[in-house]
């Protein structure tokens, strides 16, 4: 008698496709090619002998039995889910993941958690840095934190929240730049005579030196001195330590504007274009911890700059 439960793989490929209505969408998720997904649908197919698709020119379409098996599907894969995750916590309730890119987490969440742990003592608190919040496993985490760009940064899977109302984008640099310049920047000034700082950003979702100053009506051209990096945190380390301005979202350096460690190069901003949020998992069922971390963030945040 053969196995009556098909492979996990099959049945994740099948899950994604549905949901999607797209092979290739559904390769792009689970990091295959749209062949493979393909093979994987037909092996399905094979096993149950029934078609899940209705394959046509203007795409896939699901059959009455892919709907009713989708609906399956994905209920049981969730309930997997989420006791996978649970159980690789070792049963610890009091357990909170939090995925942020390294950006985020060293800059800012590792400033708010003492708040966060002086007003929930028995929850421990487990930080997963992920650069690209498309490639988190849903499994792996509770809630992330990320900036959110609506309709260019969506991950699958995830409600984003925003965690601050409004926030402003501005030129940033340390007291001892500022000094060596006699206190003054003028915005002609800066793409000539300063080193901008200059994020080499693989998502097309980072705001650039070109957009603040159009956005600001000022007269764009090719910066001469720059110091470039595909990481902001290694970017902001260095305008610290005196080396060059940077653009700063005023909210995440707070701190630092208040300390005094950074300082506005220029008395202009911009609203930035996209807001931190919290990301939490759509079909996730919310433990203690998850839904103490959501009231505290928001309480203590969502307020106008």
């Amino acid at each position: 008698m053969r196995d009556a439960l098909p492979p996990l793989s099959c049945l994740r490929a099948f899950e994604v496709a549905a949901r999607y209505c797209s092979f290739t969408q559904a390769g792009s998720e689970l990091n295959l090619s749209q062949s493979a997904v393909s093979r994987q649908i037909k092996r399905l197919e094979h096993d149950l002998g029934r078609l899940l698709f209705e394959r046509h020119h203007e795409g896939l379409r699901l059959t009455p039995t892919g709907e009713h098996y989708f609906r399956v599907v994905q209920r049981l894969l969730r309930d997997l889910g989420d006791e996978t995750a649970r159980l690789r916590r070792r049963g610890d309730n009091r357990q909170l993941t939090l995925a942020s890119s390294p950006t985020i987490a060293s800059i800012w969440l590792a400033r708010q958690l003492p708040d966060f742990q002086r007003a929930y003592p028995n929850i421990e608190i487990r930080i997963l840095t992920v650069e690209d919040p498309h490639r988190l496993d849903l499994a792996e985490f509770d809630l992330g934190i990320y900036y959110h760009l609506p309709n260019e940064v969506d991950p699958p899977g995830l409600i984003a929240n925003a965690i601050f109302e409004h926030e402003m984008v501005t030129a940033v640099c340390s007291p001892i730049y500022l000094e060596r310049h006699d206190h003054a920047i003028e915005p002609t000034q800066l793409l000539v005579d300063h080193t901008l700082m200059i994020v080499e950003d693989h998502y097309h979702d980072w705001l650039t030196w070109e957009t603040w100053f159009r956005e600001l009506g000022l007269k764009w051209q090719t910066p001469l001195h720059t110091l470039r990096a595909n990481s902001f945190q290694l970017l902001m380390n260095a305008t610290l330590a005196g080396q060059g301005v940077t653009l700063g979202w005023m909210r995440i350096l707070d701190a630092e504007l208040r300390q005094g460690t950074l300082v506005q190069a220029l008395p202009l901003a911009i609203p930035s274009r996209g807001k931190l949020s919290l990301f939490t998992p759509q079909h996730r069922h919310l433990t203690e911890p998850m839904r103490a971390f959501q009231q505290w963030v928001f309480n203590t945040h969502y307020t106008p700059y």
